[in-house]
């Protein structure tokens, strides 16, 4: 079931047929690089269990760019304890998170993940009533802070050691993009 439409990008809802898209990307050491780390390829078992035995509520998706499937994306409200540690424990409005990758990398640097950012921005604000929504980039990423930066996200605080990646921890920036009616 698609989610939403946007020109040449659909979002579409994660199915079990999709374990083998996931498995595909999340078994390449280019994405790995930038999303769950080199040393920790996926396997059947760990799709399973990462993306299918989740108890929290993520909406999970999948990207498709001119009908084909190149990426995963994730959104959900934040949970109270993340509220407090990124610094919101004051804030009683509708906070998203939201994470996603590329997997198809002949589809990197073509202006796709700028597109895509933006559309789901649009599509929380408007369908899931978002106030803010937060993305927790790692800080050396600067590739990726330059998109979001681009789409409107600004960084709000910085995290020393938050995200176990490659064998170490490693600083983050919470990002946010704060919705128009909040301004």
């Amino acid at each position: 079931m698609n989610l939403y439409s946007h020109g040449s990008i659909a979002v579409r809802s994660l199915t079990v047929d999709d374990a083998g898209l996931l498995l595909k990307w999340l078994s390449d050491k280019d994405v790995l690089e930038y999303y769950g780390g080199r040393d920790q390829p996926y396997n059947f078992e760990k799709v399973e269990k990462h993306f299918y035995e989740r108890a929290r509520d993520i909406t999970q998706c999948i990207i498709e760019f001119e009908g084909h499937a190149i990426g995963y994306i994730q959104f959900y409200l934040i949970s109270e304890e993340e509220r407090q540690e990124y610094g919101y424990g004051d804030f009683n409005g509708n906070i998203h998170g939201m994470d996603q990758f590329i997997g198809e990398v002949e589809y990197w640097n073509k202006g796709i993940g700028t597109d895509l950012v933006k559309s789901m921005v649009n599509y929380l604000l408007t369908h899931e009533k978002a106030e803010k929504i937060v993305m927790d980039p790692q800080a050396w990423n600067e590739r990726a802070l330059r998109v979001y930066e681009k789409c409107g996200f600004v960084k709000k605080k910085y995290l020393k050691e938050h995200e176990w990646h490659e064998g170490q921890y490693r600083d983050c920036w919470i990002i946010e993009y704060e919705g128009k009616h909040n301004k």
